[in-house]
């Protein structure tokens, strides 16, 4: 049976068991859900301050009211407010009770799912040997159909949807469809066959008051992969530097250059990549890249500063055994660099600047986002956070809130799929460095555990990520999502030049990160969501070069030199959005488009008879093959995915716009060895059909994959239609880096990424109701507060003032009105006996006031009516 089908059955439930029969079942669903107990449909509180649910959901503090399904409720759709057994809403016996939900069908799986998943696939091994032999490469939900992320949100996100219901007979009580039974995906690879298997298993939680529940799997389908080799562990390297550390050829080569304590000696282990039959599938094997440190009793020093070049190294990570070794060309260690440390001054013998005054973030009514498990809401932004060993955070069903329209939809999922780092240095090693870093190794398995005030600042709500180990063990990576708000500068502002009148509101921003650690380098990977409506996409680059050594003669133009005997490799930095649009769609619509815009110039002509005529040219992508496009600075060239029946106050279809920041292309040539497995690197942005199993550009296994073009390019060869469907965009960009002295120990962040900006979604722009904002002066520093009371403020600009002949204004905002108060120059005063002028000007009538003030008729205080 296919797993998707399973993930699609939808089910009546109305057993005795579940009611508990009459009203004291109602009412003893009512009390469940008010305690919060574990199993109940009561989510956890909405504050920033609740904890991610786990195994346990006893959050009993602070617990909001039942709300009642119906549509006089008065809640609004999406509300953090928490939903309740939905039978609380139908009176009299008999009465069927909806089975608690736990956990909404998007939230990662708890420690508890992972381990009852891991120990259902151990216990379905054929015999001992088998079972010993698996090694847990992933274990992560197996999402669900977005229909049942739908029914799923009707029951969490009051008031419930009618269609959700049906009635048993006519007249009848309404009956709620269940929804279906959580399901883990397990990539299991065996080391005593070398074989790859993908596990679905089934997860039912099992409710008993006296024992808190628990829960049980049940296999629902398997299947072997043939010809591939998942990710490696964490595990396997820790292996592979001790197997390498103590071969004994490895040990003499090491002696030649003057080391002999191994314990200075670095290993970092390489997927070997796809460069001919010797890397086949039919081996596990690793290529390491050494280096070596200069103090054994200084953990904090930088052994990346002193590659090891010459030494070829290749291990069977299946047996753990060296299978190739060769001492090919002895180069000297480069020397100890003294600016090779990166740590504190007290560690590496410099000194810190010592003029930096703290900075402080304070937000003493609390944050304005509200959490409910993995739900957020921010402003009017809502979306749930999720978390995979491999593409790391996820962003699931992104909505905004627009007044009497609803919850309107943006994007079903955003994640970053893969990352490719090609290097352009000819010499070996260096060739073979192109790790794809989420499919080889994994970003969420790699993810930090981040730290209050060093990696964020603020009020910061903290989730923590749950996944295996290669043995099978459940490990917790604590905090490892931060989410957090900033100040952002000016969101927008504007000041009439006759009145000096100045309307100003400062921006602000919810961001949700993580940062991830591979080899030499780190990568923080931030979803930023802003109060006009639109999305940003950013990565932030840093950590160390990975470098190489050089003879003292040589050198190499594919590089920087960074010290002597030391330089840094050109190379380049590729991303893979994966951005499965939902504009404005309502569960199960297909009807988006995308549209490619262009800046055209005007030819001239009649229609251009002063030659500076330019118009924005839209071009439908109508099919998958025709929407392989690239970035084009020159013609401001962006997309917009659109609803086909959705329109806006102008008779506009709505949309979302994907606006490319800084961009490139590989520089490598079209029979580039790394090409035939990262394909989808030659374009910019692929447009596909949404299917549900293709989630990963160059296919689920890139680590040793002979299949060349797999994935995106091969997908697109269908050539599926776009004109009308759920669309997926790929987005691919990267950033070609020439590394610096700069760069040098440890390199300063740089920043790439995309923005998705509305794009006729809204009638107008939707962060013209962001209240004002003023500076007040505590005792603790300088706070942005809502302007309150009464308060006068120089608001007119000296030079307008002279203009009207005014000395001088104060401004004293009052509700919707503005008092001002003008005192006239004395030479004015004189010559036209004018007395100082009180006005009472309206936000919307400045041009009026300041017309008043030039003209004849200002002898007398004039009110300026609403």
């Amino acid at each position: 049976m296919d797993p998707r089908e399973g993930a699609q059955t939808l089910c009546c439930h109305a057993s005795a068991e579940s009611s508990g029969g009459g009203a004291a079942a109602g009412k003893g669903a009512e009390m469940r859900g008010s305690g919060g107990n574990a199993g109940s449909l009561e989510p956890a509180p909405a504050s920033g301050e609740v904890d991610m649910l786990g195994d346990s959901h006893a959050h009993v503090e602070h617990q909001p009211e039942l709300h009642r399904p119906n549509s006089k409720a008065g809640v609004p759709f999406g509300s953090l407010d928490s939903a309740s057994a939905v039978t609380s809403t139908v009176k009299g016996p008999g009465i069927p009770v909806l089975r608690s939900q736990s956990a909404h069908p998007l939230d990662p799986l708890t420690p508890t799912e992972i381990a009852v998943a891991i120990a259902t696939v151990r216990a379905a091994g054929a015999t001992p040997e088998v079972r010993d032999g698996m090694r847990f490469v992933e274990v992560v939900l197996n999402e669900p159909d977005k229909n049942v992320v739908a029914l799923a949100d009707a029951y969490f996100f009051p008031p419930y949807q009618p269609t959700l219901y049906r009635p048993k007979a006519k007249g009848g009580a309404m009956y709620p469809l269940q929804l279906p039974p959580r399901q883990a995906r397990l990539v299991v690879y065996n080391k005593r066959t070398n074989e790859t298997s993908i596990w679905v298993v089934e997860l039912s939680e099992v409710h008993a008051t006296a024992r808190g529940g628990h829960h049980r799997g049940k296999v629902f389908s398997s299947v072997n992969v043939p010809d591939v080799q998942p990710p490696m562990d964490a595990m396997e390297y820790a292996e592979c530097e001790a197997l390498v550390k103590e071969y004994p050829p490895f040990v003499e080569a090491m002696k030649k250059r003057g080391i002999e304590d191994m314990d200075l000696v670095m290993v970092d282990p390489w997927c070997v990549g796809y460069y001919g039959e010797e890397d086949s599938p039919s081996r596990r094997l690793g290529r390491p890249l050494i280096f070596c440190r200069t103090e054994s009793d200084c953990p904090l020093e930088n052994g990346y500063a002193r590659p090891v070049e010459g030494i070829h190294v290749l291990v069977d990570m299946r047996h753990m055994q060296v299978i190739e070794f060769e001492d090919r060309n002895f180069v000297p260690l480069p020397p100890p660099d003294p600016l090779r440390n990166y740590t504190a001054a007290s560690s590496r013998g410099g000194v810190d600047r010592t003029d930096i005054k703290p900075l402080l973030i304070t937000q003493p009514e609390g944050p304005s986002f509200r959490v409910n498990g993995y739900a957020v809401e921010w402003q009017k932004w809502n979306f749930r956070v999720g978390f995979t060993p491999r593409e790391g955070l996820v962003i699931h069903t992104v909505a905004y809130d627009d007044g009497s329209r609803g919850r309107r939809s943006v994007a079903h999922r955003l994640s970053f799929v893969e990352m490719v780092v090609p290097y352009g240095d000819p010499h070996d090693p260096h060739y073979r460095k192109n790790a794809f870093d989420a499919g080889e190794d994994g970003l969420g398995r790699n993810a930090h555990s981040l730290k209050r005030g060093c990696d964020c600042l603020g009020h910061i709500k903290y989730f923590d990520a749950h996944f295996t180990n290669f043995l099978g063990g459940v490990e917790t990576i604590e905090n490892c999502v931060c989410m957090h708000e900033e100040d952002h500068g000016i969101l927008w502002k504007h000041q009439d030049w006759r009145t000096g009148m100045t309307e100003v509101r400062r921006s602000r921003r919810l961001t949700v990160s993580f940062f991830c650690t591979v080899a030499n380098y780190e990568y923080g990977f931030f979803w930023h969501f802003y109060q006009d409506g639109h999305i940003e996409a950013e990565v932030k680059l840093t950590g160390i070069l990975s470098l190489g050594a050089l003879k003292a003669d040589e050198n190499r133009r594919q590089g920087t030199v960074i010290a002597p005997g030391l330089y840094a490799p050109v190379h380049q930095h590729f991303f893979v959005a994966r951005l499965d649009m939902s504009v404005d769609c309502n569960p199960g619509e297909r009807l988006n488009q995308v549209v490619e815009v262009n800046m055209k110039v005007e030819d001239p002509g009649p229609e251009n008879p002063h030659n500076n005529a330019f118009y924005a040219e839209e071009t439908l992508l109508s099919s998958e093959l025709h929407a392989q496009r690239d970035c084009n600075a020159l013609t401001h060239r962006h997309w917009i995915v659109r609803n086909t029946r959705t329109f806006n106050r102008t008779g506009q279809l709505t949309g979302y716009k994907l606006m490319p920041g800084r961009n490139c292309l590989p520089l490598a040539g079209p029979d580039a060895k790394f090409l035939r497995r990262a394909a989808f690197l030659n374009h910019n942005l692929w447009v596909t059909e949404y299917k549900r199993d293709e989630c990963f550009p160059g296919g689920e296994f890139p680590n040793q994959n002979p299949r060349v073009g797999e994935g995106l390019p091969t997908w697109v060869k269908q050539d599926r239609k776009l004109e009308e469907t759920d669309v997926v965009l790929w987005y691919v960009f990267g950033v070609t880096h020439v590394p610096r002295l700069e760069d040098w120990p440890v390199m300063p962040v740089e920043h790439v990424g995309f923005k998705l900006l509305p794009h006729g979604f809204f009638n107008c722009s939707p962060a013209v109701d962001v209240p004002p904002s003023e500076a007040t002066i505590a005792e603790d520093g300088i706070k942005e507060a809502p302007a309150k009371g009464v308060g006068p403020t120089d608001s007119i600009q000296p030079t307008l003032l002279s203009k009207l002949g005014i000395e001088r204004m104060r401004v004293w905002p009052s509700g919707s009105r503005r008092i001002a108060v003008a005192l006239r120059s004395s030479q004015q005063q004189q010559q036209h006996a004018y007395s100082p002028e009180v006005f009472v000007c309206c936000k919307t009538a400045e041009f009026r006031a300041s017309s008043l003030l030039l003209g004849a008729d200002i002898t007398r205080s004039v009110p300026i009516l609403e």
